[in-house]
């Protein structure tokens, strides 16, 4: 069912999905109090309570153009996006090294890996969908040609380290929350969220170069424009230090466009069996790790 109703809104054009999609959020938001007060309080915490409004109709339309950005034929998605600073991409790849790109929540993060896979070989790590009418969607909508799937388990990390060290890029979500053993305590604005710590050792194992980006979506339903930032800060030191170094590249990027974050997720989360930070380290921890937003 999900499959053909994703192909039917795929044919409509873009700024219309983007004022659907706008409607959409602000229905979201107003039906449910508990999104509405995690949207707020993450919002809050990070200093951008004052995009409220936009970040409401932002996280709609993030929704809305997935059937665009999936089911759309790839080169009339390709005719909606333009990149910021490939060079940088092109110069890594020309030298042969590994490249590791991070994209958090930001704008529309779906379109980043097809603009790569345009140009490159591009592998990305993904977590099933736990709902099996989903799966065919979401892996058969982002299988495309030179862009490939690596599960989030042990095999899909050994297919992400081969391609390093062939030289291949890989891509990683690095504001998912991982499973418990998985990550470190680290601080995203201001509070404790447990982070991965998959990417500094990907990186490091291939000594591959670490490139953040995301796609700003633009207004009035224009398209999208792909920035890639090179990750200046070393990948040294411990564990939880590297996963705060890429913590903060994240506020960094979010800082540039704040209201397209995706500020109703629940990111300071503790996942089950992971112990939860010190009471002295996060004030709030008890809540998140008794599951209330």
């Amino acid at each position: 069912m999900l499959v053909p109703l994703f192909r039917f809104l795929s044919t409509f054009p873009l700024p219309v999905l983007h004022a659907l999609g706008a409607g959409l959020g602000w229905l979201v938001y107003l039906a449910s109090p508990s999104y509405r007060r995690r949207m707020r309080e993450n919002m809050a915490r990070a200093g951008y309570a004052r995009h409220l409004r936009a970040a409401v109709a932002e996280s709609g339309k993030s929704i809305v153009e997935l059937p665009f950005i999936w089911c759309a034929a790839p080169e009339r998605v390709a005719r909606h996006a333009s990149e910021e600073n490939w060079a940088l991409v092109q110069r890594t790849l020309d030298s042969g090294r590994g490249i590791v790109f991070l994209t958090p929540h930001l704008g529309c993060f779906e379109i980043v890996a097809q603009q790569i896979a345009l140009r490159t070989p591009l592998t990305v790590m993904y977590r099933p969908p736990r709902k099996a009418a989903l799966k065919p969607l979401i892996e058969g909508a982002r299988a495309r040609h030179n862009l490939h799937l690596a599960p989030a388990t042990m095999s899909g990390v050994r297919m992400l380290a081969k391609c390093l060290k062939r030289g291949q890029p890989i891509g990683l979500l690095p504001d998912q929350v991982p499973q418990e053993g998985e990550g470190v305590w680290a601080e995203f604005f201001g509070r404790s969220a447990y982070t991965m710590t998959l990417p500094a050792k990907l990186a490091q194992m291939g000594d591959a170069q670490v490139i953040v980006t995301y796609a700003e979506r633009l207004p009035g339903g224009r398209g999208f424009k792909v920035h890639f930032v090179a990750l200046e800060a070393s990948l040294e030191g411990t564990p939880a230090q590297q996963a705060q170094t890429i913590n903060t590249a994240m506020e960094q990027l979010i800082a540039r466009s704040p209201a397209q974050y995706f500020w109703s997720y629940n990111r300071y989360k503790v996942p089950r069996g992971a112990t939860p930070p010190g009471p002295g380290a996060d004030p709030l921890a008890g809540a998140a790790a008794e599951g209330r937003p």
